[in-house]
């Protein structure tokens, strides 16, 4: 596999790439909204997101087809990355993740309530006037379609929310910008972590001999021939279709072993293509824990426990691998502190931002984000938690994705709301803060698409293409601005046009029900400390801590405290994708073991051509769907991925 080497100027973010990317943006998060609700294609399930990657490779093909007009008209290596990066910010934000969630919590109080449920005595004095529109003849063009939009009433009424929402938005993933320049220096160049996800938009833009590679197009045609057959036997039912994968536990029905749970055993090929960049002794652990889960569920049917907390174990070791992180971090975190107190110089000229810059900034951006709660009703010492929960959580799935690149990260159930209910009870929260949180849950419901991995991803695809660090901040900052307000545009414009509740096949117009019915729960029959949850999450903290340990003292151990958070909680990481895992894993450990590293990177290009395969068709056929306004599986609708 070569390698352009040569680093590029570092003026290569230049402003036609900036342009691009702005309209790429706005595209994009039409498409991935529209997609992902319309018809349940979910974009943002699996990193790289296939749509940041189908519009590179987009971008490839014209940038080379009008490079033989004339050079000036193609795209250097760092503006192609650019672009992708500023594609990638936005799907952080679109699609069926935090928007879906988020759009359904806004919408859902005031359109629900009924004498039955007592919401408008329960909470509405507590939702703020600017956080939502409370008028229900304003909502019947959302929930039932048949309307637009682009009216003067549905404008007005939305003005206040749409810049309301997305600004917070802008200035939470702002603040995690400012933390990622902080530790982008010692995470990417001090300790050199592996970053296996940026691997594949990194070869595509920067390697020449990329798309003329034999072994890549014969991983493309394995995997690309089952989305094209699905695809076509989507609209031509006569044809057969190729099965995305079986469920097992269908198939155990008596006691114990229908305590097993969802187990979907998928046969998905990208899968195995990422994972083949990850570590073995990750992956291994990846689907261990997974089998290992259900296991203790069978277990506890026998001996007749009810609860075995997974999601309170898996909640205390998130936040145990955030500290983790912290810790092995520290001796950059206390230079970095020295720097900024002027104790101590640090060479800073080559960051995103300069540390005090970063300093001011991220002090800045967490005043207002405070201040926000504030005014919304939060008190200051609730407010001070939710905060310091989501960075944690953040700085842990940045960590494990960097240094790991595990796919797929899926964790519902695992968020501040949750934590701050079992360790301090709803009785002491009260309803101002149980109703702001409620709000807040959109931005931790599942993690599955969290910025902040997305964001230090992009600085070590900006020190690979040999890009100016400062530039690739603000465009990824402009991209995160325009991004919100866009998505806020597409998710608006298709609700009011087809319905929420009428042509949807998303899960936007049901989504409050799973944040308000909780809070209803909580306010109706208070509830204290959860002194057995708390000690379970302390139970996952301090087993992450002894994984660690053990990997630190035996290099035989096999189990990584990684593996664990991904596939420990009830709906973990591993949930629909433990079964190309352990296939990626076993394929690898051959090839490692009978043919050496040698063999291993000679077999990358097979692995790429097997995401790329998978990708490109799914794209290609989602937006064939919305051409022929049709439901099909092989777009990833269903979450058949």
């Amino acid at each position: 596999m070569n390698h352009i080497d040569k680093r590029l100027n570092q003026d290569d973010i230049t402003r036609r790439a900036i342009l691009i990317g702005i309209i790429l943006v706005i595209v994009n998060a039409y498409w991935v909204g529209i997609a992902s609700e319309l018809w349940y294609s979910v974009f943002n399930l699996v990193n790289p997101f296939s749509n940041a990657i189908f519009t590179l490779t987009i971008l490839i093909v014209l940038s080379f087809a009008l490079g033989r007009l004339s050079k000036r008209f193609s795209l250097s290596p760092a503006e192609l990355l650019v672009i992708y990066v500023m594609v990638t910010m936005v799907t952080t934000i679109s699609g069926h993740t935090m928007m879906a969630i988020l759009f359904g919590t806004l919408n859902h109080p005031f359109w629900f309530a009924s004498p039955e449920n007592e919401w408008q005595s329960l909470f509405w004095r507590y939702i703020p006037s600017w956080f939502a529109v409370s008028d229900t003849e304003i909502l019947k063009g959302y929930f039932h379609g048949e309307s637009t939009f682009h009216t003067v009433q549905h404008l007005k009424a939305w003005a206040i929310p749409v810049l309301t929402w997305s600004s917070f938005i802008f200035f939470l993933y702002f603040s995690l910008l400012c933390i990622t320049s902080i530790l982008r220096k010692q995470w990417v160049e001090n300790e050199k972590l592996s970053y296996p996800i940026v691997q594949l938009p990194l070869t595509m833009a920067k390697d020449e001999k990329f798309f003329s590679s034999k072994l890549m197009w014969m991983g493309f045609a394995v995997s690309g021939t089952i989305r094209l057959v699905n695809g076509f036997h989507d609209i031509f039912p006569v044809i057969p279709q190729i099965p995305y994968g079986y469920r097992l536990d269908t198939f155990f029905t008596e006691k114990p072993w229908n305590a097993i749970g969802y187990t979907n055993m998928s046969f998905n090929l990208a899968i195995v293509g990422l994972t083949y960049f990850m570590p073995l002794d990750l992956s291994f652990s990846c689907w261990f824990f997974f089998w290992l889960t259900r296991a203790e569920r069978v277990f506890a049917n026998i001996v007749g426990w009810r609860n075995l907390y997974l999601n309170e174990r898996a909640s205390g070791a998130w936040l145990g691998i955030g500290l983790l992180a912290l810790w092995v971090s520290r001796r950059h975190i206390i230079s970095f502190g020295k720097h900024v107190l002027g104790f101590a110089r640090m060479e800073d000229s080559r960051e995103p931002m300069r540390y005090r810059s970063a300093a001011f900034l991220s002090l800045t951006t967490f005043v207002i984000l405070t201040l926000f709660c504030y005014f919304a009703g939060m008190s200051i010492w609730a407010i001070l938690v939710f905060y310091l929960l989501y960075y944690l959580l953040a700085i842990a799935i940045a960590r494990v994705r960097a240094e790991l690149g595990p796919p797929y990260h899926e964790v519902i159930g695992i968020n501040p709301r949750g934590m701050m209910i079992d360790m301090f009870g709803s009785r002491r929260l009260r309803g101002e803060n149980l109703t702001i949180l409620t709000f807040l849950y959109a931005f931790n419901r599942c993690n599955r698409s969290h910025p902040m991995p997305c964001q230090i991803e992009a600085m070590k695809i900006g020190e690979r293409a040999g890009a100016n660090n400062h530039k690739l901040l603000w465009a990824m900052a402009l991209a995160i601005g325009i991004g919100a307000v866009a998505t806020f545009w597409s998710y608006l414009q298709t609700s009011y046009h087809y319905g929420a509740l009428a042509k949807f096949r998303g899960h936007v117009g049901n989504f409050g029900w799973e944040s308000f019915n909780p809070l209803q729960n909580w306010l109706q029959h208070p509830q204290l400390t959860d002194a057995r949850a708390v000690t379970f999450m302390g139970g996952g903290f301090f087993f992450v801590f002894f994984l660690y340990a053990m990997r630190t003292r035996f290099l035989w151990w096999p189990l990584h405290p990684s593996g664990y958070v991904l596939s420990g909680a009830s709906w973990g990481g591993m949930i629909y994708f433990w079964f190309p895992v352990m296939v990626s894993w076993l394929i690898k450990s051959i090839i490692l073991r009978y043919g050496g590293l040698k063999a291993h990177q000679k077999g990358i290009p097979f692995f790429f051509g097997l995401i790329l395969g998978d990708y490109i068709p799914r794209s290609i056929w989602s937006i064939v769907s919305l051409f022929l306004n049709l439901y099909m599986p092989s777009s990833g609708a269903g979450h058949t991925l």
